[in-house]
């Protein structure tokens, strides 16, 4: 049944909910002040789920849990309807959080002082999983041109040559918000074969994927591929469920699957939360219109934003974004200097975004802007923006 895009107007307080987003900024920053920031969205999440969930609740034993034959299915179902991928029941392993699957597979995989490849600007918390497991992050940058950011192959099979075991993929890409195409994925994964590296896959946001472009899983490009690919995916961006902590593991080789299942019980984790898993299987299997829905607002508030910033603030560059619900917008020519933008941003318009520099090298002068948000709300802020911005008209 077709969902109304109004109900995403919305504007839901999350102060008082231990919100990372809402919550830490006013404790910090102020009340007064708006997010756009964090990536989880301001909308709430499918009236099915919010069913279930208060199902769930009313229960009142919230005793262990664990997954059973429907949520393999339901996992199954959307691999197979979303990326066209079918891949067996024993191929998925349930683990709360991607970040946390990375870091057991960079701990298990790979020995301290090993070099592990990622793409960047690049998200950070994937990044960290490296070197705060004693591993040597390698940095290769991408390259921008003409308002895209594309993979200098050069540079990486020149750092693949020099010993990488690992390679940590995002895919579509945050925060740049590309989608990499089957072409691109087949020359990281010759690279990978080439030089017997490991691909560790962040799909979490692959259900966002924008017109004219198609998200291809890597391990589908062949065999070879699929036995040396760690495939992450997860309901959590998808139906804003991030909190609940649900992520799908999906490993075709079978002795890399048994030694990460292994990793999981040396590392204490077992049983999903009480909702984690029943919130799965409604948003996989009866929540397809939501999303068809959601994705129809946040197209609508990327394009009235990029308009915005057209017309507002023409110096500013925001590269369309190909995938994602994130912008991420060039800012270098008011300044390149962090503190003087958060001037402007936090202590004169009261936004709050997040710093180009969070991602790491190659984020100097760019912010990131989360647009999963109620049209109103992007408003005011873009609006608090214009009032303030330091190089307005007279």
């Amino acid at each position: 049944m077709a969902v109304n895009p109004a109900i995403f107007d919305e504007i839901v307080s999350r102060f008082g909910t231990n919100c990372a987003k809402w919550d830490g900024m006013a404790e910090t920053m102020g009340k007064d002040m708006l997010a756009l920031s964090v990536a989880d969205m301001d909308l709430r999440t499918p009236q099915a789920v919010i069913d279930k969930m208060a199902e769930m609740a009313q229960h009142g034993i919230y005793g262990y849990t664990d997954p059973f034959a429907p949520y393999y299915q339901a996992v199954q179902r959307w691999v197979d309807s979303a990326y066209g991928w079918s891949v067996p029941e024993e191929w998925i392993v349930f683990c709360p959080r991607i970040v946390q699957a990375v870091s057991l597979v960079v701990q298990q995989f790979t020995e301290k002082g090993d070099r592990i490849l990622i793409h960047t600007p690049a998200y950070q918390p994937i990044a960290k999983t490296v070197t705060l497991n004693e591993r040597l992050l390698v940095e290769s940058p991408l390259l921008r041109e003409q308002g895209k950011y594309v993979i200098d192959f050069e540079d990486m099979e020149q750092r693949m040559r020099e010993g990488v075991k690992l390679v940590l993929l995002c895919s579509p890409h945050n925060p740049i918000g590309r989608v990499w195409t089957r072409e691109e994925l087949e020359r990281i994964a010759e690279l990978c074969c080439r030089y017997d590296a490991l691909i560790v896959s962040d799909d979490i946001h692959a259900d966002f994927i924008h017109e004219g472009h198609e998200h291809t899983i890597i391990a589908k490009l062949s065999e070879e591929v699929a036995q040396r690919s760690i495939i992450c995916t997860s309901p959590g961006k998808t139906f804003n469920l991030a909190s609940l902590e649900i992520a799908n593991i999906i490993i075709p080789n079978e002795r890399l699957r048994d030694h990460f299942k292994m990793s999981l019980q040396q590392a204490g984790i077992h049983n999903p939360t009480f909702f984690a898993i029943p919130a799965l299987e409604v948003a996989y299997t009866e929540c397809d219109d939501w999303l068809i829905s959601v994705r129809g607002y946040i197209d609508d508030n990327i394009a009235f934003a990029r308009s915005f910033f057209a017309e507002h603030f023409p110096e500013l560059i925001i590269d369309k974004p190909e995938g994602t619900y994130l912008l991420w917008v060039d800012c270098t020519a008011l300044s390149a200097k962090e503190e003087e933008m958060k001037r402007w941003l936090e202590q004169e318009a009261r936004v709050n975004v997040s710093w180009g520099t969070s991602f790491g090298p190659g984020g100097e002068g760019f912010i990131r802007l989360n647009v999963a948000t109620p049209r109103a709300l992007l408003a005011e802020a873009l609006n608090r923006m214009k009032r303030t911005y330091p190089l307005r008209k007279v």
